[in-house]
């Protein structure tokens, strides 16, 4: 390996296997663990210690559904990580975890990469099995990357209990893993610099668009530049996006940074089984999603057309129905994808944060739904717009 992180020529892979899981920092633990059992079905699989919270001066509960994992922390007191996170932020992702093959080869790749360690690396021997890892600051704002190794049974956290049985859901709408992490950005090109230069990742899918090309001034505008990265190997996948001129101000992307005070992780996307039975169940237990524009199922025959989709399973009527949008470019092969409101809404609560969820299913299609961001917009600036008469 050469001091740029290269073996014959190719950036050298860090090793990741998987997303593990997220931590967010909450101000209101339960409120948090309850949404995600009663309303999405997740089963909460371990709480903190008196050990852990004397040392992270929080309380912790860990959710799962299918491979997606949630690590709530609330503070205790005024110091601490989740403490620190609070008064600069809302609520929000502070870590995103990757399961690694060899948590000291990924450290030393990344160290010799640039990278700036947190910590060191760490080893503790956690539920009969052994836990190594260390954390990275990232171009993602205030949210840190941590690399964890496991040996032996499968430990959560050191200083977290195992909850035997699990309690709450069972995963009944299907959730499957994180299809992909967006994050915010006022500007885009120092973050993508660093995914390539240090993390070594590559680009994958990129689209730029203004509401304005399709509704000349309505609203204001809105716009954005995505780029999404990825690591081929793990095939995890970054989605990342910055706002557009003119009507910078107006777009989506600046208001989530002017709300999240910083860049930062804007929504997490859970792959899905069956997403009509999932936004059904989820509507009933009270979950609310973005409205789509009806206009936009009017349009949809002519869109199927015009994409090369041509035909898709699922009735137009019934899509109508659960606002769920379809994308792709291929015959036959299309995505499903539907957005949760984001936190704050959900929970009537600015200091909630404006983190969201999306549901995705993809039937062949590999893409992020770029025909669809217009559609995501264009409602989100409706919204706004009846909310400002009111």
């Amino acid at each position: 390996m050469t001091t740029d992180g290269k073996t014959n020529g190719k950036k050298a892979s860090l090793g990741i296997q998987r997303v593990a899981s997220l931590h967010v920092f909450v101000r209101d633990l339960e409120r948090s663990r309850d949404h995600y059992i009663k309303n999405l079905d997740f089963a909460e699989i371990a709480v903190s210690t008196p050990e852990f919270e004397m040392d992270q001066r929080a309380r912790a509960s860990v959710v799962q559904a299918g491979g997606v994992r949630f690590v709530f922390m609330e503070p205790l007191g005024s110091k601490g990580e989740s403490y620190r996170w609070l008064e600069k932020h809302p609520e929000g992702i502070g870590r995103i975890v990757f399961d690694v093959e060899n948590a000291e080869r990924a450290f030393n790749i990344l160290t010799e990469r640039g990278a700036t360690p947190v910590t060191g690396i760490e080893r503790r021997h956690v539920d009969g099995g052994t836990v190594t890892w260390f954390d990275i600051t990232t171009a993602f704002g205030d949210t840190l990357f941590r690399f964890v190794q496991h040996e032996g049974p499968t430990p959560i956290m050191p200083d977290l209990v195992r909850l035997d049985p699990p309690r709450g859901g069972n995963n009944r709408y299907g959730i499957l893993e994180v299809d992909h992490i967006t994050t915010n950005f006022l500007t885009l090109k120092p973050a993508i610099m660093w995914m390539e230069a240090v993390m070594g990742l590559e680009q994958y899918w990129d689209i730029a668009f203004h509401t304005q090309d399709v509704k000349k001034g309505q609203f204001g505008g809105s716009g954005l530049r995505s780029t999404v990265m990825w690591d081929p190997e793990s095939r995890i996948k970054f989605a990342n996006n910055e706002p557009a001129a003119p009507s910078f101000k107006s777009s989506q992307i600046y208001l989530f940074c002017e709300e999240n005070r910083g860049a930062g992780v804007q929504h997490v996307a859970f792959g899905i089984e069956d997403i009509l039975g999932a936004v059904r169940g989820m509507r009933k237990s009270g979950v609310a999603f973005s409205p789509t524009p009806g206009t936009y199922y009017d349009m949809l025959p002519q869109r199927l057309i015009d994409t090369g989709i041509m035909q898709i399973e699922e009735d137009i009527e019934s899509l109508r129905e659960f606002e769920i949008l379809v994308d792709g470019n291929a015959p036959k092969q299309y995505l499903l994808q539907v957005f949760m409101r984001e936190a704050s809404e959900l929970f009537k609560d600015p200091q909630a944060g404006p983190v969201f969820i999306e549901l995705i299913q993809r039937k062949g299609d590999k893409g992020f739904g770029g025909g669809n961001f217009r559609a995501l917009f264009e409602s989100i600036e409706r919204r706004q717009q009846i909310e400002g008469i009111r």
